[in-house]
């Protein structure tokens, strides 16, 4: 599993897909997004929705801060709330650490996006 890119759910179901280049997949394999190398978020239909900067914080389309994501892997809200965390193994927690799902072989700031932050 690790490497695979498959996202999961907490039953271990394939919930979507980070391919290598960035794709994003949902579960039935239909492309829905991409995040290019430069942390542009782009929809299905390839429009710019919002990026994830160097740094780790998420901005939407108005170019607003609406998360961010810090190197021990803990998510947090554009108000500094701790809304999840992703442990170096590919555990996905929400805010009371229960585990919500997997991800192998992604960056954790892809993972986040997809589980946290909604740029459909």
């Amino acid at each position: 599993m690790a490497g695979d890119g498959i996202l999961r759910n907490a039953n271990n179901a394939s919930i979507g897909k980070v391919e290598n280049d960035g794709t994003v997949r949902d579960s039935s394999n239909s492309k829905i997004g991409k995040i290019d190398s430069d942390g542009t978020i782009r929809n299905a239909n390839n429009a710019a929705i919002g990026k994830v900067e160097r740094d780790g914080t998420f901005r939407n389309a108005n170019n607003s801060m609406i998360g961010k994501i810090e190197s021990d892997g803990t998510v947090r809200n554009s108000s500094n709330s701790m809304i999840g965390k992703i442990d170096n193994d590919g555990t996905i927690r929400n805010a009371n650490n229960s585990a919500i799902g997997r991800t192998g072989g992604i960056k954790k700031e892809w993972a986040a996006v997809f589980f946290f932050f909604d740029f459909k």
